[in-house]
């Protein structure tokens, strides 16, 4: 699971915006945790703020500078630290990194040995130097743009306030990678910094530092920073309250604040639903939210619907639906890069015209070139079978929606294969299993599915969300 998916989860899960530090800084420690303070007594607080708060923040920030100071021992508080943090709260690692020549080795050690979620890099150095974290296409870099530090100022508003430096260390990294994979952080206490930055960066999720200065300014943060759909900001846990006794309850105020303010400004015509679950299922499926929430925006209709092949069926899925929901289609778009990461090909080519949007979503996140096949050859202009640039030889993944007869799809390979391409794999959200996989697989192909209507079926049932009736017209079809 990357980065993005995992605080996307938490944050719906806990229905927080809220990051929590996780620093072994003294000046921070409650009283009876700095009384004669070592690298144990270190240890039993922080684990103390993950015990408290794992349901109330959606990220941890542990900096990596106060363990370092630590020297030997710090590195090994550091490992204890991350092995208390739930497996399912993204870890973003506070280094401020800016060192070019010990960029990869220093993102090698951080995420494959450390494995931590996301990093804040200081981009001084330029992209070269994000590169190599970058590589990582699961995690995520966090851009240091402004700081509230005001003897930064220098630099930041260089070389006049209305055309600072900071906006265009904004506008040069949203050219280094996408919006699911790189980030801004912003610290500052004024907040017409904060709107220029949103402006200029509306679809980049913002770590704020550093907001939480005197009189009532939580409204006015909220309103800079959220983005259109009430989302896109994360904000830090005031450190004052880690001096305070009931963390867990002064946390769970200030979140519901926020929620309370959040829902008072967020557009009601917002473009993106926020979905939370509302069941708990012993034997829970991986993609069992995602499931729900295709029901949820009926994408599962019930009734006599003739499918393509001419087939009567008592219900119909629809997954065009999810194309409007960017929430749902950045799901749908992981679970397929979760098979893809496994197949070796060179092309990634949509079956028309269902799959279209997939496929385009996928040969950008994945940064792998598609083609398609037309579905009709026009009498006119070129005339071509196959739409996108391509060499004869190459290896073409297919990407299709739902294998029913399985017909549309070795209809596509055919095509491509006329020009000299390689097709071996179809990959399909929806499996039908009336026997279609083995059926491709004695023309030669290879199918792959992210879920099976049985799959689906039994989530649905098991959460209450179709009846018994329901349930055995679904399972009379495989």
């Amino acid at each position: 699971m990357s980065f993005f998916e995992k605080l996307d989860r938490a944050i719906a899960r806990n229905q927080s915006l809220l990051v929590a530090a996780l620093d072994p800084n003294p000046e921070i420690m409650p009283p009876n945790y700095r009384a004669d303070c070592n690298i144990k007594k270190m240890e039993d607080w922080l684990q103390s703020i993950v015990a408290e708060t794992s349901h109330l923040v959606c990220a941890y920030k542990p900096t990596l500078g106060f363990y370092e100071a630590l020297g030997t021992e710090g590195f090994q508080l550091l490992s204890q630290v991350l092995a208390t943090i739930p497996t399912d709260i993204p870890v973003i690692l506070d280094a401020k990194h800016g060192d070019l020549n010990t960029s990869t080795v220093f993102a090698r050690t951080i995420f494959d040995g450390w494995q931590v979620d996301a990093v804040t890099l200081n981009p001084y150095a330029g992209q070269d130097h994000v590169a190599p974290f970058l590589v990582y296409s699961d995690k995520g870099v966090f851009i240091l743009c402004h700081t509230a530090n005001p003897g930064a100022v220098a630099l930041q508003d260089y070389p006049i306030p209305d055309s600072p430096f900071y906006l265009q260390v904004v506008r040069e990294a949203k050219t280094w990678g996408s919006p699911e994979q790189l980030f801004l952080e912003v610290g500052t206490a004024e907040i017409e910094v904060l709107t220029k930055i949103r402006s200029l960066a509306p679809e980049r999720i913002i770590l704020v530092r550093s907001i939480w200065g005197e009189g009532d300014r939580l409204k006015q943060l909220l309103t800079a920073g959220l983005n259109n759909n009430g989302a896109g900001l994360l904000i830090p846990v005031p450190q004052g309250l880690f001096l305070e006794d009931n963390l867990a309850e002064k946390i769970w105020a200030i979140r519901e604040e926020i929620n309370q303010v959040k829902s008072q400004i967020t557009p009601a015509n917002s473009s993106c639903d926020l979905w939370v679950p509302d069941v708990c299922l012993l034997n829970q499926h991986p993609h069992q939210d995602l499931i729900l929430q295709l029901y949820d925006i009926d994408c599962l209709l019930f009734g006599q619907y003739v499918q393509a092949s001419g087939a009567t069926f008592s219900y119909y899925i629809d997954l065009r639906r999810i194309i409007s929901n960017p929430q749902i289609f950045h799901q749908v778009l992981n679970a397929y890069a979760e098979i893809l990461q496994n197949l070796t090909f060179d092309r990634i080519a949509g079956i028309p015209y269902g799959s279209l949007p997939t496929a385009t979503g996928l040969s950008l996140s994945l940064h792998r070139p598609m083609i398609y096949p037309r579905k009709e050859v026009k009498a006119h202009g070129t005339r071509r079978l196959i739409e996108g640039n391509f060499h004869p030889g190459e290896k073409v993944v297919i990407i299709d929606d739902i294998l029913i007869t399985g017909k549309s799809a070795m209809e596509g390979a055919e095509k491509l294969k006329s020009v000299g391409l390689e097709v071996e794999d179809i990959v399909v959200f929806i499996d039908h299993e009336q026997g279609v996989k083995d059926r491709l697989k004695k023309n030669g192909y290879r199918a792959h599915s992210v879920l099976t209507i049985s799959e689906i079926t039994e989530t649905l049932y098991e959460a209450g969300r179709i009846n018994e009736e329901q349930y055995r017209s679904l399972n009379q079809k495989h």
